[in-house]
């Protein structure tokens, strides 16, 4: 009997994990990318002896990771060697304040209470309200497909969204727990991850800080893309087959007798056909220039988009031992900050950026006695409606950064001990990766753009059309768009009657055990 087959179009994080959960389950599977490389927004650089991850550089909820691995028939620490980095970060204000945030709760203690008298019980408190957000949205949200709207908006799952804060805003849910703004500014800049402004994310998010805490901010060695290489040597050993610099240039569709995928062309003029396609590019890419359906394209028109990102991957021919693993440089007015980020669609007067040092745990990521820096520094999207001179606002980005960097910790040197630098920014990210908008985390996450609200993992005319990535369900980051690969797959084969659903907090454990 012949096997099954799927194309998955795109060799980010999701169409790999995806593919071999598939290959797994017996199917014949394809996979289509138009880069040389596999990851996505999940690569690498490497220029010079340095080593640069392009997006995410934070390895955070290692259990589904682990959970991954298992389905797949394998083992995490056969492929990954990790390190866990604490503390987390370093935060610097810009009126001196400086904030190690750690696991450690005695020196949380004697930061927070220098800070302000009550913080330590507030930060208790808030930590264990993270903990509840966490495993509820694991279980009943985020680790779930939803197939209709009464499953998501059920008897059962309403009290859950009261109790999960949904319609509660992240900033002024912190208020509860701390009163002075620096602190409130420290415990919820991390909704960044997602792309999201703390003055519209849900209170839910809370739950960041408590998966940063207590299940730990980690580094694999060989940086993040370490992880993008172990998925593809299993999926490989699974028996899924990559092609490399294949971009595709449509979707070929049956109307008549059903509504259905029967092919995809590509830009060389191959035509390829398969049984289900899965779609791991940037979803409204594939609406907008993959599919024939205009009128569906144009709702995601409407959708809400996440911020994006200006990046500085810089090679230095010496080493700064004061700039730690993660560092965080917040600006003075945080709420200012984020309306030109997110209504404005500029770059802040006074930037906020994160520094990321990995040479710091991984020696072997720039040439001995060098630095290797990357910089990320948030900015608006690309808007057609506003002017946006992205040469001046790169510019003013980089010029922050070497001044903060020299006034708070004496790197006054930065600029003449640059060997290169390399620079994205929307236009970028828009061209290189086909991100709408050059959203650097896709479609945004407020409560109108999430579970069952947000756009589904299968088409809603070609049934045999599926979605994985970060801007379909469940949402943005890498171990959520590893449960978006886990939620498709469900899904395919739930559709086909081979497997039965699995809970993804008995998936984990059973992964742990």
């Amino acid at each position: 009997m012949n096997k099954p087959t799927a194309i998955v179009i795109g060799a980010g994080i999701g169409g790999i994990a995806t593919a071999a959960r598939l290959a797994k389950n017996g199917y014949d599977v394809t996979v289509l990318e138009k880069e040389s490389t596999p990851g996505g927004r999940c690569n690498q650089i490497v220029r010079d002896g340095h080593r640069f991850d392009i997006g995410p550089t934070l390895f955070l909820m290692p259990e589904v990771w682990e959970e991954t691995f298992a389905a797949l028939g394998e083992k995490m620490s056969d492929y990954l060697d990790l390190r866990r980095i604490d503390p987390t970060y370093k935060v610097h204000f810009d009126d001196g304040l400086r904030l190690a945030l750690t696991s450690n709760l005695g020196e949380m203690q004697t930061q927070l209470e220098k800070v302000e008298p009550t913080a330590f019980t507030g930060f208790l408190h808030y930590i264990a309200e993270g903990s509840k957000h966490y495993k509820i949205s694991l279980e009943k949200f985020v680790g779930r497909n939803f197939y209709n709207i009464f499953e998501y908006f059920s008897l059962k799952n309403l009290p859950l969204i009261v109790q999960l804060k949904a319609l509660k805003k992240h900033y002024t849910n912190t208020s509860r727990f701390f009163k002075d703004e620096r602190l409130k500014a420290a415990f919820t800049f991390q909704n960044m991850y997602l792309g999201l402004s703390p003055y519209d994310a849900p209170a839910t998010y809370s739950l960041l800080q408590y998966t940063e805490l207590a299940e730990g901010v980690w580094y694999p060695m060989g940086g993040m893309y370490a992880g993008i290489q172990a998925l593809v040597k299993v999926a490989e050993k699974l028996g899924v087959t990559f092609i490399y610099n294949a971009p595709v240039k449509r979707l070929n569709v049956e109307t008549l007798k059903r509504s259905n995928v029967k092919s995809v062309t590509l830009e060389d003029g191959r035509e390829l056909t398969a049984d289900i396609f899965i779609g791991n590019a940037d979803l409204p890419y594939i609406y907008k220039q993959l599919l024939p359906d205009r009128a569906e394209a144009e709702k995601l028109d409407k959708k809400l988009y996440t911020c994006s990102t200006i990046m500085f991957y810089w090679g230095v021919d010496r080493q700064y031992p004061q700039i730690a693993h993660h560092n965080v440089f917040l600006g003075g007015d945080y709420k200012a900050s984020f309306d030109q980020i997110f209504e404005d669609h500029t770059l802040p007067e006074v930037p906020s950026f994160y520094v990321h040092a990995p040479a710091r745990t991984d020696p072997a990521a720039a040439p001995a006695g060098q630095d290797t820096l990357y910089v990320l520094v948030p900015v608006g999207h690309l808007d057609a409606r506003s002017e946006q001179d992205w040469d001046a606002l790169v510019n003013r980005a980089r010029e922050t950064v070497f001044a903060r960097l020299a006034k708070e910790m004496g790197v006054t040197d930065l600029r003449e001990h640059m060997k290169f630098e390399i620079v994205y920014q929307p236009k970028v990210w828009k061209e290189r990766f086909n991100l709408e908008k050059g959203a650097a985390f896709g479609l945004s996450h407020n409560f109108w753009q999430v579970g069952y609200l947000r756009p589904h993992n299968r088409h809603a005319k070609y049934k045999n059309l599926y979605f994985a990535g970060a801007s379909t369900h469940p949402g943005t980051g890498l171990p959520i768009v590893l449960l978006s690969a886990r939620l498709t797959t469900e899904r395919i084969l739930k559709e086909r009657d081979t497997i039965p659903v699995q809970n993804m907090v008995s998936a984990i454990s059973s992964a742990r055990a």
